[in-house]
């Protein structure tokens, strides 16, 4: 069976920054594969292209340009922060450290994370943009399932069981 739109797909695989000699980011392994709904927006765009037509047992290597990865860095994305924001009792939180990546919510709710990047007596600064902003990516690993996604995994948008989400 082919990867395509309505299978869910099972993979193994190894990121990279740049290229295939950069640093790992990721490593999945057959003890707990990705398992993905194809065409259903969970992946980048050309993580998918990348997957068409593949069927058990393919290995792949491709490479995604940062501008069709996670985009450029957006300075926009880093911003300062009122320190009295993170302070209980007028102490900053534990968590609240150079380097952490801190759980918040934009203007409208949406849950985001944030990189803590300098502590000053006023302000947090603060970089919203994705890890891997800037970055380019370098991908390499195996199919090991496809297989038709079930009629509740295509309503529900993602797949289900073993490495899919469960509800």
């Amino acid at each position: 069976m082919n990867i395509g739109n309505q299978k869910v797909v099972s993979i193994t695989y190894k990121l990279q920054e740049g290229d295939k000699s950069g640093a790992t980011v990721q490593e999945v392994d057959s003890n707990e594969p990705f398992v993905f709904l194809f065409g259903a927006s969970q992946v980048l765009p050309d993580f998918e292209v990348n997957l068409m037509d593949k069927t058990i047992g393919d290995s792949f290597e491709f490479g995604i340009k940062s501008d069709n990865a996670y985009g450029p860095i957006d300075d926009n994305a880093v911003v300062d922060l009122q320190k009295s924001m993170f302070e209980v009792d007028g102490k900053l939180g534990e968590i609240v450290k150079v380097g952490n990546f801190l759980p918040m919510n934009d203007q409208e709710g949406n849950p985001l994370q944030g990189l803590v990047v300098e502590i000053t007596d006023e302000h947090v600064k603060m970089d919203f943009n994705h890890p891997m902003a800037g970055k380019d990516l370098f991908f390499s690993g195996e199919i090991i399932e496809v297989r038709d996604a079930t009629a509740e995994e295509i309503e529900h948008g993602h797949a289900h069981g073993t490495g899919g989400h469960d509800h």
